[in-house]
Order: structure tokens, then sequence, then C-alpha cells
């Protein structure tokens, strides 16, 4: 298996926009968040995350996206499971979500944003202060964050067999653990 280290490095050679940066490493975030509470492999599903949209700055049509990340991905030796989880995070690629690794990583990656969203607009600027009960009204806002795909985010939930409150509560949870690196910590 290779390092996380490894999977920084490739991610910062193709992206270096802070803002997808940040959602990298929040979705690693609530991806490693996730491994602890089900027993799987932190190291696995936390550089999922990291790397679920490392193409995306260079490679952002949905003709390239996530294709070009998961061919190198293949040819430099990633596993085959983190492959196809990639795949599926993208609902246009018609990948279906077989294992548990695909619906986490799809579940977590438009809340993440969401959430971070919910989190830049409070006069406070603190994860550490945010609700469920806000992230959820935000939720209903379409006008708010509308890049944010609320199908996706209801499918994911479904398909971890979650509540929406126990997800965006854990999601929240996890990204508290990183708020000063996500930038998320308050003003």
């Amino acid at each position: 298996m290779k390092s996380r280290d490894d999977a920084y490095k490739l991610l910062t050679e193709y992206t270096t926009g802070e803002s997808l940066l940040k959602h990298a490493l929040a979705v690693e975030s609530a991806m490693v968040f996730y491994a602890k509470k089900l027993g799987e492999d932190e190291l696995l599903w936390g550089n999922t995350g990291l790397l679920h949209d490392f193409d995306y700055e260079k490679y952002p049509t949905a003709e390239e996206h996530p294709y070009v990340g998961t061919r190198i991905l293949r040819e430099q030796g990633w596993p085959e499971e983190m492959i196809q989880a990639i795949l599926g995070h993208a609902a246009y690629t018609g990948v279906e979500r077989t294992t548990l690794l695909a619906k986490a990583l799809f579940a977590c990656d438009e809340l993440c944003g969401l959430v971070t969203a919910s989190v830049l607009v409070r006069p406070d600027r603190s994860i550490h202060t945010l609700e469920v009960s806000s992230v959820k009204k935000k939720m209903k806002d379409k006008a708010f964050a509308r890049g944010v795909s609320r199908e996706d985010v209801l499918l994911g939930t479904q398909e971890m067999g979650l509540d929406l409150e126990t997800h965006i509560g854990h999601v929240i949870s996890a990204l508290r653990e990183r708020a000063a690196i996500l930038g998320l910590a308050g003003a």
C-alpha cells in the first residue's frame, strides 16, 4: 500500500488551488472518520478521499474527470478498489458503487462541500459552533452552494444506510478534528 505522503504528493502535483486542496483534505477527514467507525482500512479510505478529485483542476470536464485520474492511479499501481470508488463518485460515469468504500466516498464528497460552505457563511466562520440543523436548513436553500448536488447527498446517505442527521453529524465531527488545517476553526 502506498503511503499518505505518496497520495499527498500526487494530489499537489496536479492540484494547486486552495479550495480544491481543502476539499480533498475535508473528504479525506470524513473518510478516515468512517473507516475508524466501521473498522476499515484508514489509509486506503483516507487516500481515496484525498485523491478522488486530484485530476479535476487540470481535467475538469465530464469527458476527462475522473477518467484521466483513474488512468494515472492505475498506471502508478494504486489499489483497484480505490480506483473503482473514485470512478463511482461521479454519478455520470455509470460505475456502480458496490463496495462500502465507494458508497462512503460518494456519501462524503458533496456533503463535505455543503458543510464547508455552511461554515464559511457563518459570522464566526467556525465549524465548532455549526449545528446539524443549520446544514439541513442550508441544504433546503437551492440558491446556497449551487454546485452541491442535494440529490447526491441524499442518495449517498441512503446508500450508506444512514439517516441524514446522523451523516451530517458524522461529517461535522470529522471536519472539526482538522478545523485549523481546513480553515474552519473560526475568525
